[in-house]
């Protein structure tokens, strides 16, 4: 027998109403993936603007904050518009960055467009512990009298060892602790690195030669370095030990070693040191070098 009604038009029906949900469905999967694709470049941007910006500031000198986040935002956005403002509070910087997003297929259901942001917050401080790459360690009485007051300058000086150390800050034998000719003993596992914290105790090496060979600090020529710096100390020969006040940048310039006469040559200065090897944090004296890093 032949039926009497045809399905397909109620199909066609069910089909078109279908079309509405999936047309709302592949606006929110392509523009929602479009506005975070956005949003993530929008979140590098302010994380570079934040660090450079806490960089600057770090070197003493902070500038237009207004216009560096502005510049390095626009950078880090491959395409479309972006603003960006900045906020200074204490030792730390927020950078908030914005864009408008035009959709592609949201404005079927009546949305054209939306804003997009992200935020990042650096800060920078005084170094308060890390891995210092040459084993050496001089004490803040003579860091003190060289820089005349704990104020580092572009004037290059010889920075003597303590058994030659032309101040006053050593005891009548010429070595600040019996045995200690300034050397550290270097970390396990190889290099010539040393990791020390202040207040931290760090181990003399006895020996009046470097532990590491002079192809090592040859390498470290012309390069900015921190040292530590040490005001308390005690024991002898391989139980000497120095407690580390603090940590100060220097810019090798040359080295000599000779026996027990030992200096380097550079000067001391403001730099900003790695914080995938220092960081930072409160109480740690200032002395000119500092940590910078992402904080939010």
């Amino acid at each position: 027998m032949r039926r009497m009604t045809d399905d397909q038009g109620a199909v066609g029906v069910m089909v078109a109403l279908m079309m509405i949900p999936l047309l709302v469905c592949t606006a929110l999967v392509v523009d929602v993936g479009s506005a975070y694709a956005r949003r993530a470049e929008l979140q590098t941007a302010a994380d570079a603007a934040a660090l450079g910006i806490a960089q600057d500031c770090g070197q003493g000198a902070c500038g237009n904050i207004a216009t560096t986040a502005t510049s390095l935002t626009s950078a880090n956005v491959r395409s479309g518009a972006a603003t960006a403002s900045a906020t200074l509070s204490g030792n730390a910087v927020t950078v908030n960055t914005a864009s408008v997003v035009s959709y592609f297929f949201a404005p079927v259901i009546g949305i054209d467009n939306g804003t997009v942001g992200a935020r990042a917050t650096a800060s920078w401080g005084a170094p308060i512990g890390g891995r210092a790459v040459l084993p050496v360690i001089f004490s803040w009485c003579a860091f003190y009298q060289q820089t005349h007051g704990g104020i580092p300058s572009p004037t290059s000086q010889s920075i003597q060892f303590s058994k030659v150390d032309s101040t006053n800050c050593t005891g009548p034998s010429g070595n600040v602790v019996p045995g200690g000719f300034g050397w550290l003993k270097i970390d396990s596992g190889g290099g010539c690195n040393v990791t020390s914290s202040v207040t931290g105790i760090v181990h003399s090496d006895p020996g009046a030669s470097a532990p590491c060979n002079d192809s090592y600090f040859t390498a470290q020529l012309n390069k900015t370095v921190l040292l530590p710096l040490f005001e308390k100390y005690g024991g002898t020969g391989t139980n000497a030990w120095y407690q580390v006040y603090a940590y100060a940048a220097f810019r090798l310039t040359g080295f000599h070693f000779q026996g027990s006469h030992n200096w380097l040559n550079g000067y001391f200065l403001v730099f900003v040191a790695p914080s995938d090897a220092w960081r930072y944090g409160a109480g740690a004296p200032d002395l000119g070098a500092r940590v910078v890093s992402l904080t939010g």
